[in-house]
């Protein structure tokens, strides 16, 4: 059997100390294109932060392999929202990515609030970001218009097993 494989690319400069300096990113595809970023957001200068990136490219894949999931059940979703929140901490190795929040809302027409849950633990543990790492995922999902209007979490532990939460 042959291997099928992929590569995407981005280039990161940065000029500077930690403190004051600055960066530039670029993306293989050109979306991103000498786009400056900075260690940290202090509000002064326009740009983001590499961990905002890893939220961004996180939640970008958690969604489309949630739309893969909810096809596969036999739904079409109208929109799937996914924003992800990168928590970070000062550890005694260093700063420390320690958790990463994915809060999900979606529109899916004829689709039950179990059925949405199901496929949200599989495209967590599916996704081909959260598969890299090696950190809890925390998930919240919330189904718009459905019978069942309730905000269902989610975790995913350091071994890559979802649990769904008790009723």
């Amino acid at each position: 059997m042959e291997t099928v494989s992929m590569k995407r690319n981005a280039s990161a400069t940065w000029v500077g100390d930690l403190r004051h300096g600055k960066g530039l990113v670029t993306t293989g595809s050109g979306t991103l294109s000498l786009s400056q970023y900075f260690e940290r957001g202090d509000g002064e200068r326009m740009g983001a932060n590499p961990y905002e990136l890893f939220a961004a490219a996180h939640a970008a894949c958690f969604s489309m392999t949630l739309a893969d999931e909810l096809a596969d059940a036999g739904f079409s979703p109208d929109r799937i929202n996914t924003t992800a929140t990168v928590i970070i901490e000062q550890l005694p190795v260093g700063w420390t990515i320690t958790a990463i929040q994915l809060d999900v809302l979606a529109n899916v027409p004829r689709a039950k609030q179990s059925d949405f849950i199901r496929a949200t633990l599989k495209a967590k543990t599916n996704c081909t970001i959260s598969r890299l790492l090696k950190t809890n995922i925390a998930m919240s999902a919330k189904l718009e218009d459905s019978e069942n209007r309730g905000t269902e979490n989610a975790r995913r532990s350091t071994h890559g097993k979802a649990t769904a939460p008790r009723p």
